[in-house]
């Protein structure tokens, strides 16, 4: 049994377990190991920040070195991180041990001279605060949004495929006026691009202050330097945004706007699966099926559509997730507690949801056979529904009472059809002409632009 104890039969979370090949790239940003390769990546950035400045004691700093420090993170391995493991047993905080591993770094670089400049002026949320929006702000960048764009632009191909394709609407889940099949993938691509464009104008906000935001240290050591500009450049270096001011920590509110854009990214895909969902159960979509593969246990007739399943149960674990994040995140007791920092460890288990119903959407869609003799049969059986462009052009012509007219001739509870529209459409009192446009209605012609 010990030896499978790290394998994903033994994961807790379905994240490392079932959905590990998928989830395997996520762990360069969300692992204990990427955490700890971040915050040595900010410290490493900071001090090299600080030596441009120049600071007067690092002045004579080889600039020819800066790289040789950036290898330092750059060619980072768990071996090195699980070092950095070994010292905070000792310190018992996380991120002093990564100083500490820095400045062995520094020793053995024969550059300890300057060691002390090391975190200098800096609290731990100046680093956590940096490093955890960074590591968001690269997962979404690199792994996320590229399988996104992917989804939407499978939409839209379909959208375009099926631009002129006639489908009945449903409202209410009542038979309405028709639309076409390429048109209601459009309304969902639409739907996911402005919501892609409100996310490009989010910024990724971080804290860099010092021990209650207002860079006391750096000030007393360094008081003709202006350290609010350099902390905007800093932080803006990284790709990120300095919120200012704060108290020890990020205030989040910024964050929780991703957040809650991602959710809201999230609902319009859970909304399209279940679209989907239902337009098989309707037999509008069949789909394809591997050899080999089983639909139900028990039902050898059955496709069952799994993968929409998939991505809709995901994506709402995601949305709880993105839920909690955003609205506990904002709120700390007075300078800080430590509940952000508990929460915060979490931030890629959302994406990691996200990236499995993403996923699912795609090999789901790639199924899809779109079932025209269904939608045209379902047309076919509602002529009812021209009522309403009948009923339409007879107010043009000023008929009387054109909507209660085809409200009795539409809800007697007898089947409508092409025989009793046109029989009905000959009963008018309007000219040849008007009848001829009225003839020329029907449930496949009716779909507007």
């Amino acid at each position: 049994m010990m030896e499978m104890n790290n394998t994903p039969l033994m994961a807790v979370s379905p994240v490392d377990g079932r959905y590990s090949r998928q989830t395997e790239p996520l762990r360069e940003y969300f692992s204990e190991y990427a955490l700890i390769r971040y915050r040595v990546r900010v410290e490493i950035e900071y001090f090299i920040a600080l030596c441009e400045i120049p600071l007067p004691q690092l002045a004579d700093f080889d600039h020819t070195k800066f790289e040789a420090l950036r290898d330092i993170y750059r060619n980072m391995t768990p071996e090195d991180a699980a070092k950095v493991k070994e010292i905070e047993k000792v310190t018992n905080h996380d991120v002093k041990a990564v100083e500490y591993f820095i400045k062995d770094r520094f020793k053995e670089m024969d550059i300890m001279k300057w060691g002390e400049f090391v975190h200098f002026g800096l609290t731990s949320q100046d680093i956590n605060n940096t490093s955890v929006p960074l590591s968001f702000k690269e997962a979404i960048e690199d792994c996320f949004m590229p399988l996104l764009q992917e989804v939407l632009g499978i939409i839209k191909g379909m959208a375009a495929d099926w631009a002129e394709i006639p489908m009945l609407a449903k409202t209410h889940g009542q038979p309405a006026s028709p639309t076409r099949v390429g048109k209601e993938f459009n309304v969902f691509a639409v739907r996911l691009e402005e919501q892609i464009r409100q996310f490009s104008q989010l910024t990724y906000p971080a804290k860099f202050g010092g021990a209650t935001g207002n860079m006391n240290a750096h000030k007393v050591a360094y008081p003709a330097i202006d350290w609010i500009a350099f902390g905007n450049d800093f932080v803006a270096s990284l790709g990120l945004k300095r919120s200012f001011p704060t108290t020890q920590i990020e205030h989040y509110d910024n964050l929780a706007s991703l957040f809650d854009c991602l959710r809201r990214i999230n609902t319009i895909l859970i909304d399209f699966a279940r679209d989907i969902w239902t337009y098989i159960s309707m037999e509008y979509f069949r789909q394809k099926v591997k050899a080999g593969e089983v639909g139900s246990s028990a039902m050898p007739h059955k496709v069952n559509p799994i993968d929409f399943e998939n991505a809709e149960g995901n994506f709402g674990v995601a949305n709880a997730l993105y839920t909690h994040l955003s609205m506990k995140l904002p709120i700390s007791r007075l300078q800080r507690d430590l509940t952000d920092s508990t929460v915060l460890r979490n931030i890629g288990m959302p994406l990691a949801h996200s990236i499995i119903s993403l996923n699912s959407l795609k090999k789901g869609l790639g199924k899809l056979i779109l079932n025209e003799d269904a939608l045209r049969a379902d047309l076919e059986r509602n002529w009812a529904v021209v009522a309403e462009a009948i009923q339409t052009i007879l107010r043009r012509e000023n008929y009387p009472n054109p909507y209660e007219t085809l409200k009795a001739l539409t809800r007697t509870g007898a089947g409508i059809n092409h025989e009793v529209i046109a029989e009905f459409i000959e009963t008018l009192d309007v000219s040849e002409e008007v009848k001829e446009e009225l003839r020329t209605i029907s449930p496949w012609t009716y779909t507007g632009f």
